[in-house]
């Protein structure tokens, strides 16, 4: 197929660059729609003259519907999406990306979404797409599952639909709560995915951050402990990156944690392991659910985290060396790849 491509880039480039036009105009109005031309044409700093016409060429061939509400990708329209992809990644160059990122860091699988999701908020909804499509690939029947939180985890539950190999599986909080939004927490992005594919879920409800006494006494309480013992089998762990210094403010921590951080060159945060840029771990917060150790355990760890300012973040979690599968988009594999040997 790439030998193919690049004989028709090299043919007929027009035909290359009208079927991206209308590939992203499709792909868009199937994220954000319904929708109308005028914010479509923004988005994609587009004239509404140019978007009309291949809006309109789109609707003739039974792939988009324009209606009073705006505009939204049709059934056969969302199927051609599907099958374009694996075409699409090579002709915007994003196979070759996925390859680049695969070898560089060891990985089992790199997944790119194109775009940035710092800059444009629809990349994070692709990004939870394609992670929910790559969970659906590899989960098998009665797999325990754990999940942490954040608004891309959010985003994935969005994109969870029912399928015969979630039948017995149980999603479960790989830590207790930040203290932030409740849409965005463990326990309830755990449910969301089971509700969506039909599987079943554990809550956990204890706070995320613990001082050492606390944390004691609630491993002694035997619900606590049940649930505990259940979160650390997980088989497959699905987990989001953060920068270190932005994830301890989200859990409050202390100045001189801070201090201590910035001191320890802490550049990434998981599962409430904080990392240098070489993949060392500098500091941990004492929490109830998944440690090192577990994550080390796991068959499946799959990463999903995006936006060019998380690709130092992202790549230092990886060197750590306990990744299998990442789902990430274009910008921020660009930075990862910037980075030198460790």
């Amino acid at each position: 197929m790439r030998k193919l491509i690049n004989v028709q880039k090299q043919l007929i480039p027009d035909l290359s660059d009208t079927m991206k036009k209308r590939y992203t105009i499709l792909h868009h109005v199937r994220l954000i729609g319904p929708v109308g031309r005028r914010t479509l044409a923004q988005t994609l700093h587009m004239t509404e003259r140019v978007l009309r016409a291949e809006a309109e060429f789109l609707e003739s061939q039974g792939l988009l519907d324009i209606g009073p509400d705006g505009m939204r990708a049709t059934v056969s329209g969302e199927r051609l999406l599907e099958e374009m992809e694996p075409l699409v990644k090579m002709l915007f160059g994003i196979t070759e990306l996925e390859e680049e990122l695969r070898r560089r860091f060891g990985l089992k699988q790199a997944v790119i979404v194109a775009g940035d999701s710092d800059e444009t908020p629809h990349v994070k909804q692709e990004l939870g797409r394609a992670a929910a499509s790559i969970l659906r690939r590899y989960v098998t029947k009665g797999d325990i599952i754990a999940v942490t939180g954040g608004s891309t985890m959010a985003q994935i539950a969005e994109r969870m639909t029912p399928s015969p190999q979630f039948k017995g599986c149980w999603f479960v909080p790989a830590r207790g709560g930040l203290g932030e939004r409740v849409e965005l927490q463990a326990n309830t992005i755990a449910s969301a995915m089971a509700k969506r594919t039909g599987a079943q879920y554990r809550m956990l409800h204890v706070p995320d951050h613990l001082g050492e006494e606390a944390y004691q006494s609630l491993i002694q309480d035997p619900t606590v402990s049940d649930i505990i013992a259940d979160i650390r089998k997980a088989r497959i762990v699905l987990h989001g990156m953060g920068e270190a210094l932005v994830m301890a403010r989200r859990r409050r921590v202390d100045e001189r944690t801070m201090t201590s951080l910035l001191a320890e060159g802490a550049l990434a945060e998981a599962f409430g392991y904080y990392f240098d840029e070489q993949g060392r771990v500098v500091h941990n917060m004492p929490t109830v659910g998944l440690r090192i150790e577990d994550i080390d355990n796991a068959e499946l760890r799959i990463g999903v985290a995006g936006g060019a300012s998380k690709g130092r973040a992202i790549a230092a979690v990886i060197r750590h060396g306990r990744e299998d599968v990442l789902v990430t988009d274009e910008a921020a594999a660009e930075q990862m790849l910037l980075m030198g040997p460790v």
